[in-house]
């Protein structure tokens, strides 16, 4: 069975989804083999690159929602809690707000070497546990080399055009596919989740890809 994963490393319902649908493997009695793609899609390309000032998330969602900070604070501590449910310690006032490209290009470079599972782990603990910026070099590198990768082959992915048109086309793909925003699970291009689903929405949906392949 082949899951497709469509996400972004700045969505926090991505990693609750990704805890979700690893307790629901951990429960899916059935020997059927199981692949896991991660797939690329930016929820707010237009972030700058760099900033001149850090802009803390509970501005930066404020600003693009129209609400005030306060109520901005109090959906992340919400967030946090659906989080903390499943094992997730959310740190949102260590979280750097950063355009997520470069570390999409890293995704797509992991993905060569079938790393790509482990390092959307080790990019959603960076950017919403430890406070990393996630459009810094130095980070991005730290990361891809705690994985396996290379450093020299992690600065030239994050310059690297044709990695970042492959993240252009994961989205136009998963749009294709009727996503509307992240995380999207997609089962053997059947079935779709949309969303951090309950934990028995993805086992059930396992089972019923399983029986159909």
């Amino acid at each position: 069975m082949k899951i497709e994963i469509w996400s972004d490393i700045m969505c926090p319902f991505c990693y609750i989804g990704k805890r979700h649908l690893e307790k629901a493997l951990e429960q899916f009695d059935s020997n059927t083999a199981i692949e896991i793609e991660w797939k690329s899609y930016q929820l707010d390309p237009s972030i700058p690159m760099h900033f001149e000032e850090p802009v803390n998330i509970y501005e930066y969602l404020a600003d693009r929602k129209g609400i005030s900070v306060e109520k901005s604070k109090e959906m992340h501590q919400n967030v946090a809690d659906m989080a903390a449910h499943v094992g997730l310690n959310y740190q949102f006032d260590r979280l750097v707000v950063a355009n997520s490209m470069k570390a999409h290009q890293l995704i797509q470079l992991a993905k060569e070497q079938k790393k790509d599972n482990e390092i959307e782990e080790k990019l959603f603990e960076a950017y919403f546990v430890e406070g990393k910026n996630l459009a810094l070099e130095t980070d991005l590198v730290a990361i891809g080399e705690s994985v396996g990768l290379e450093k020299e082959a992690i600065l030239a992915a994050l310059e690297n055009d044709e990695l970042a048109y492959r993240v252009r086309q994961d989205t136009h793909e998963g749009i294709s596919l009727g996503l509307k925003g992240v995380p999207f699970f997609v089962f053997n291009r059947r079935y779709g989740i949309p969303g951090a689903q309950p934990l028995q929405v993805f086992l059930d949906t396992l089972r019923q890809a399983a029986e159909h392949d």
